[in-house]
């Protein structure tokens, strides 16, 4: 009877021992899944545009680069259309940590930092390589790291074409034809003073307002690239479009540099390489497309008016004064700086 005990007694222990080993056991795998669950970092990445856009289709791009080379440590959620915010509070979410990326404008980045005006300069760029030459040396990686200073990190340029006016009432075929027209600008003081110059009523409004001010006729026209006009379907409440070119719209790949700190240098250089190589792609695609979006624009019922050579110099001289205000507001010598390189990838 006592071996009958002893052995039921070390039975028993056993058992015992033997849950509590599962127990630990589970325990330890349960807290290496949570470690390994929160060691996951998240992207949460804003643009204004529709989701058909070139642009949204580059952040699509983006998330495949980052999260394939990541092995999955890194997670991309993308937001189209605004759904983020526009471009200036997207980025002030950017400073505060809220939101890891977003594309702004370089219109509203000067806002931030007024130095970028630089590149809302009229007529600057003459060419989308000559554009992509300079913002990829070293005068555009002097503009990228001025964003350090406001808490953000500035990665790449992406393209997003030559902005062109469109409008609800007239032709546009010469420099006299623009006036009058109340024009809906970004929220950038250089853009406001440019097109008052050129004879306009400048209206900056938030990007998300702006078709429903079209459709209730509140303001005349816009001015954006034929990849926006098309994807945003400015045509159904437009129907002149002119080729302008007054600007090489750019947008700005930023990230949260409370974020990026957080990265391991490994992560930073496979997030930096991503966003440029998704630039190049979505820069393909508008290039591949402008004139297709154009015919279609054409298609779809909007009258489309060349602008002569002639025409475009007038318009530089009208807005040269302005030009010469914000040359001394940034610097002379760093807007002489950006002129030099525009020159030097000319020749």
């Amino acid at each position: 009877m006592k071996k009958v005990l002893i052995v039921f007694l070390l039975c028993m222990g056993l058992i015992a021992v033997t849950a509590c080993s599962t127990e630990t056991e589970d325990k330890t795998n349960n807290e290496q899944k949570e470690a390994t669950k929160a060691e996951v970092k998240k992207i949460r990445a804003g643009v204004g545009i529709t989701s058909e856009h070139p642009q949204y289709q580059g952040l699509l791009k983006f998330k495949e680069l980052v999260e394939e080379q990541t092995n999955g440590e890194i997670v991309v959620d993308t937001f189209h259309s605004g759904q983020m915010g526009d471009d200036r509070t997207m980025m002030e979410s950017l400073q505060l940590g809220s939101l890891e990326v977003a594309l702004p404008s370089t219109a509203p980045v000067a806002n931030f930092i007024p130095e970028f005006s630089v590149f809302e300069f009229p007529f600057l760029f003459p060419s989308q390589d000559v554009a992509n030459t300079v913002l990829y040396g070293k005068v555009g990686q002097q503009f990228l790291d001025m964003l350090q200073t406001q808490n953000m990190v500035g990665l790449a340029y992406w393209e997003d074409g030559f902005r062109n006016v469109t409008n609800s009432k007239r032709e546009i075929a010469t420099l006299e034809d623009l006036k009058g027209l109340s024009i809906r600008t970004m929220e950038n003081d250089l853009h406001i003073d440019a097109f008052r110059a050129l004879g306009v009523n400048p209206t900056p409004m938030a990007f998300t307002e702006l078709f429903t001010a079209m459709q209730q006729k509140t303001i005349d026209g816009q001015e954006n690239p034929f990849a926006t006009i098309y994807y945003e379907k400015f045509n159904e409440v437009q129907g002149y479009v002119s080729n302008t070119q007054h600007i090489n719209s750019r947008q700005v790949f930023i990230v949260s540099k409370m974020f990026f700190d957080d990265l391991t240098e490994e992560q930073q250089q496979i997030v930096r390489e991503a966003a440029i190589e998704a630039g190049e792609y979505q820069g393909k695609l508008i290039r591949e497309k402008s004139q297709y979006y154009l015919e279609e624009l054409q298609k779809r019922g909007m009258v489309y008016t060349e602008i002569s050579e002639e025409e475009r110099n007038k318009m530089r001289e009208a807005v040269q004064p302005v030009i010469d205000k914000y040359a001394k507001k940034i610097g002379e010598d760093l807007v002489e700086e950006v002129y030099d390189a525009i020159e030097a990838a000319t020749q």
